[in-house]
């Protein structure tokens, strides 16, 4: 064998076995768990589904300035259907940073129309002395059992960010309840993110009660649990031990969750478990190798359907991470942050902040 041949052997080797490893981290695995949602297949032709509009303003109640409250980012989505359409709740950012929700409606799951004004903001109320400066982020919608709206969101005062609960007949007119953290005990604790624990019926999504209660995942470096009677009133899951809070999910040294782990959509009750997708980053080190440093992207667990706490498993692996242009590069880079979920049209439609700059949507079959 010639010196030239064996060479050209060689380069064919390496480039194939470099084929292999890419199309590993690319792919999606094609076994997935029985218990899992998906697989999730990224909308390209239409995504980015939201962008910013800077023609969007309203009359900021707290200033008096007319702003626009969406000048700068979209993102992270919360979903439901209603009148059989799907309505978008997003996170909306001016150009000062400030966050309000906004609320989009669509015949289709993925064109969307657009509200005016946002529907969910800082006020001249009791929760100003929370919402002040940063606003409000990051909401979650679910129905209570008599199919009122309940909104898990963070307010943010420019320091802290805490887990707060509001309620609406109608998704435009909103009740807000306080922190879901208001022991004086936990009222100044970072607690951003909660999924409450939800049963399917139909099209909605209606929060359900496990042993006479009802729950939410919440935190945004391990996952922690509360629990409420009545879904305004919530008691964080303690050690009887230590009275310290139970962490039901953590992050993993080695994997594409090694720096933290935070909820998705709601966690969906079946009989056989409660998924609760899940976001993560990536970690400085001691990660994932294939995925740059503080990716973002996105796994599932299965928590017991009677004992909410206790996880059954877990996925080794991400099933959506950024590989787009838009989803890599933004306001913050290599970021895909799932946060809404609706089952439309008889397929699960997946909605996620794309670099906190914009909104994406997957599809998976039932």
């Amino acid at each position: 064998m010639n010196n030239h041949f064996s060479t050209l052997l060689i380069l064919c080797a390496l480039v194939s076995m470099t084929s292999c490893n890419n199309l590993e981290h690319k792919v999606e695995p094609l076994m997935q768990n029985k218990w899992e949602i998906g697989p999730f297949v990224k909308q390209d032709a239409d995504n980015p589904i939201l962008t910013p509009d800077p023609s969007l303003v309203f009359v900021d109640p707290v200033s008096g300035v007319e702003t626009a409250f969406e000048g700068r980012n979209v993102l992270n989505p919360s979903a439901v259907v209603k009148d059989g359409k799907v309505h978008l709740l997003y996170r909306a950012q001016d150009e000062k940073m400030t966050s309000r929700i906004g609320l989009a409606t669509s015949e289709d799951g993925i064109h969307f129309i657009k509200e005016p004004a946002p529907i969910f903001f800082p006020d001249n109320d009791a929760m100003l002395v929370y919402e002040n400066n940063g606003g409000v982020e990051d909401p979650r919608v679910v129905q209570g059992p008599e199919g009122k709206y309940w909104l898990t969101y963070t307010s943010y005062d420019g320091k802290t960010a805490r887990l707060c609960i509001a309620s609406s007949p109608d998704l435009k007119q909103w009740t807000k309840h306080g922190p879901v953290l208001n022991d004086p005990k936990y009222i100044d604790l970072w607690s951003k993110s909660g999924a409450i624990v939800v049963e399917q019926v139909g099209a909605e999504m209606r929060a359900k009660k496990i042993n006479g209660q009802y729950w939410m995942y919440f935190g945004d470096t391990n996952l922690y649990m509360a629990y409420s009677t009545n879904l305004i009133d919530w008691k964080v899951l303690e050690n009887a031990e230590n009275n310290k809070m139970v962490s039901v999910l953590h992050p993993r040294p080695g994997y594409f969750d090694s720096r933290l782990v935070e909820p998705g959509p709601y966690a969906l009750w079946t009989e056989s478990g409660i998924n609760l997708i899940y976001n993560a980053s990536n970690a400085a080190n001691n990660n994932d190798p294939q995925l740059p440093k503080f990716t973002y992207a996105a796994g599932q667990a299965l928590f017991s359907a009677t004992l909410p706490y206790q996880l059954l498993e877990r996925t080794q692996g991400y099933f959506i991470y950024p590989d787009k242009d838009y989803e890599k590069i933004g306001e913050v880079n290599e970021v895909c942050f799932v946060e809404g979920m609706v089952f439309f049209k008889n397929k699960w439609f997946l909605y996620y902040g794309t670099a906190d700059s914009k909104i994406a949507v997957a599809i998976a079959e039932k």
